[in-house]
């Protein structure tokens, strides 16, 4: 049997909606390009943003694939996008075919304490479930159900790096507005930075999800309306430009797992700022490759950047810690992962 023999032909099923302007692409979509450059043929479902037409896309494809697939590789995510989830595996089930699920999203943990046996429905029809963070390994290893541990691809390539020592309060902050991303926090912490640090500035970068307008009016109500900077959203062009002119990376989130936005940042070599929740304790460790601070704590914020500010010891270990973080999540050792688990579910890997 030759290499080509060995390898499953795989499908990524899920919202891959990265092919779409403004639209920053899934890990799975980054996975199965790199997958494609070693050989392996993948297909791709679905890039449509309303839901139910990208339900439909993925079933039909699932059900059209079902004699050039051997492999169906599925998101799953909590919330509404779970039900997502549910009738495609149920599909796939159906059709005889394996099936991966990838699970994602810091709220799925009480999403399934809410919809136990829904959810546990969905695992059961794995053949393997899969989670980029060891958070998401945690909670369910008390369900019994094994998750194994593989990360989202990073390509440090694309990401040069700087290493930083003595950084100023330059700060930029990258996700989507929306609640539970908590873009005021930052807006606050700059508030509390400005009275010692005058020369404090925030970009803040990303699509609109409905906080954007109260986020700008809040930098207007706290006075440092002029020390922000909205950049919208950030190709890969705009993340090399933005990222190389900035110091410190704020995360602010209420809800995470393991971001990607926080491994890019830093990849560039930013030290990190982020807040301790979910899946963020288990990617950055405090003190090496991140400063972790309580939830929604604007003071525990301001004193974590001040303190890489006066102390570049602090900051010039955070930045060399973040880069070994991100290169631990390159192609060579994800795809060394991945590849176990495609023998173990009866591909192995040709010798030689």
């Amino acid at each position: 049997m030759g290499a080509a023999e060995r390898r499953p032909r795989l499908a990524m099923v899920g919202p891959l909606l990265g092919s779409r302007p403004g639209w920053v692409p899934n890990p799975a979509e980054v996975a199965g390009r790199l997958f494609e450059r070693e050989g392996y043929t993948v297909r791709y479902t679905s890039a449509y943003p309303q839901r139910l037409l990208r339900l439909a896309d993925m079933l039909r494809a699932i059900l059209a694939w079902r004699r050039e697939v051997d492999l169906y590789l599925l998101a799953v995510y909590s919330g509404p996008a779970f039900w997502m989830a549910d009738l495609p595996s149920r599909l796939i089930r159906a059709l005889g075919k394996k099936q991966v699920l990838i699970l994602h999203g810091g709220n799925l943990p009480e999403f399934s304490r809410r919809y136990p046996d829904r959810v546990r429905r969905v695992l059961d029809r794995a053949d393997a479930i899969v989670s980029p963070s060891g958070f998401l390994a945690h909670h369910f290893q008390g369900w019994g159900c094994p998750v194994e541990v593989i990360p989202n691809v990073l390509r440090v390539e694309d990401y040069p790096f700087c290493c930083r020592r003595q950084v100023q309060p330059n700060l930029i902050w990258m996700r989507t507005f929306e609640d539970i991303y908590n873009p005021g926090l930052a807006v606050r912490a700059l508030a509390e930075l400005c009275r010692s640090y005058p020369q404090a500035r925030l970009t803040m970068a990303g699509q609109d999800r409905g906080e954007l307008a109260a986020t700008k009016a809040l930098a207007e109500r706290l006075g440092v309306g002029e020390c922000v900077r909205f950049a919208g959203f950030l190709d890969a062009r705009g993340k090399q430009e933005q990222f190389a002119a900035h110091d410190i990376y704020l995360n602010t989130n209420r809800v995470d797992n393991m971001p990607v936005s926080v491994l890019e940042a830093a990849a560039f070599g930013l030290p990190v700022v982020a807040t301790r929740v979910g899946g963020i304790p288990f990617l950055l460790e405090d003190g090496q490759t991140g400063l972790l601070v309580p939830d929604d704590d604007a003071g525990a914020m301001t004193e974590a950047v001040r303190r890489l500010v006066e102390e570049p010891e602090l900051a010039e270990r955070l930045s060399t810690g973040g880069r070994r973080l991100a290169e631990s999540c390159a192609w060579p050792e994800v795809r060394r992962r991945w590849e176990q688990l495609f023998s173990r579910l009866g591909w192995p890997a040709a010798s030689g």
